[in-house]
């Protein structure tokens, strides 16, 4: 699968508490289910799917991949409608409509570049987002660039401020339409606010690259992981798998002064102890025995320490949770966890066991099950999921099984 299939994946409907086992522990028992559903954004079908409608309003989504909560608001990246929907509290009802439309000029327009009208007040396939600092920033993935607003618009059609990555707002080519630098971005589908510092997953050119503070206009990253020096861009490196390597880095999260990279290319998370060491291989990985292993199943008997193609990792206190995207669940570590690798989650949502990873369950959409989720939130024990596959964001409580 290239990286240009991946992309394309999310634009189609695709047909709780026990501590860690020790590593190497292949317990495929029921976990205890103490984690609650509660409120689906997005249209809901009576017909046990769950189909985007032809024409986009307040009140649906189409192929989510990136979300924000907090305890003021909860943002959505609307991926497949090119647009961002913000709601002003935290939603409480089902198929609850959006306040604010940003990047469409109204919540029943669509398409990239709001449309038609541009890429100054439009965005190509958003895929994350972050609050940091007051402002709002979004990953615009296809325009190789992270939109800033230096306040949360509270109206619609709301421009942004500036970009990141690019030199305008009217600039949209992969690396500024040249080779890789640390004032370019390809494909950054991932941004992070952790201990004063901006990541970004920047998935095309296979690294993270990170600011001190959120850099004002044309400010070049200070940094970079998983490339030899900020011209390249190639796979692991150009070589084979390692610790500190990348095939596809997609999201980022922190707890305390840890790292963790869902590396999605390579079925895992890498988890750096000292990330300012920042070329540096990993100190932990999940998903895979050790660090040179990219080994992925693609049927049951995943386990609570597999990965398949993880695409979103968040963080709530000593919780660590990851989108194991394929899998079609999400599942939970508690940090620190066993060294180095093979550490069992454990608790899971959206299948019934750690064995099964049918998209949602190989049967009717229900509140309790998963179609590739692609994005999640974790905020004071709630966790929002942009269930991509089912053209909904699902909050679920997972505060019991904390």
């Amino acid at each position: 699968m290239s990286l240009e299939t991946d992309a394309e994946l999310p634009l189609r409907t695709v047909r709780i508490s026990n501590r860690s086992a020790p590593a190497g522990a292949a317990s495929l028992a029921l976990p205890k289910r103490l984690a609650t559903p509660l409120c689906w954004l997005g249209a809901k079908s009576p017909f046990g799917l769950a189909l985007p409608d032809a024409r986009p309003s307040a009140s649906t989504l189409y192929a989510p991949r990136g979300v924000w909560l907090d305890d003021e608001r909860l943002i959505v990246c609307d991926s497949g409608n090119h647009r961002i929907m913000i709601w002003n509290s935290i939603p409480t009802e089902d198929q609850q409509p959006a306040d604010v439309v940003l990047s469409q000029p109204s919540f029943f327009s669509e398409g990239p570049a709001a449309g038609g009208r541009g890429p100054d007040n439009g965005v190509h396939l958003p895929t994350g987002v972050v609050v940091a600092e007051g402002r709002l920033l979004v990953a615009d993935a296809w325009h190789h660039r992270i939109l800033v607003w230096k306040s949360v618009p509270d109206r619609s059609d709301t421009p942004p401020d500036y970009a990141i990555g690019q030199g305008s707002l009217s600039d949209c080519e992969p690396n500024r339409g040249g080779k890789p630098s640390l004032a370019t971005l390809y494909w950054p589908y991932g941004i992070a606010w952790i201990q004063g510092r901006l990541y970004v997953a920047d998935t095309g050119n296979r690294r993270i690259v990170f600011w001190s503070g959120i850099p004002e206009l044309d400010r070049p990253a200070e940094g970079w992981m998983g490339q030899d020096d900020p011209q390249a861009a190639e796979e692991n490196r150009g070589g084979p798998v390692a610790a500190n390597s990348f095939r596809w880095p997609h999201d980022l999260a922190g707890i305390g002064d840890q790292l963790f990279v869902v590396d999605a290319g390579n079925h895992r998370v890498l988890g750096w102890d000292h990330p300012q060491r920042c070329n540096a291989g990993a100190d932990c990985v999940l998903g895979q025995p050790d660090f040179t292993t990219a080994f992925e199943l693609p049927y049951d008997g995943q386990g609570p320490h597999r990965l398949r193609f993880p695409y979103a990792v968040s963080s709530w206190e000593d919780v660590l949770a990851v989108a194991d995207t394929a899998n079609n669940r999400v599942l939970f570590w508690r940090v620190p966890f066993e060294r180095p690798a093979f550490a069992s989650a454990f608790d899971v949502i959206g299948q019934e066991d750690f064995a099964a990873n049918g998209e949602n369950r190989w049967n009717a959409v229900e509140k309790n099950t998963l179609c590739w989720p692609y994005g999640i939130c974790f905020h004071r024990g709630m966790l929002a999921v942009a269930d991509s596959g089912n053209n909904r964001v699902m909050l679920w409580d997972c505060r019991p099984m904390l």
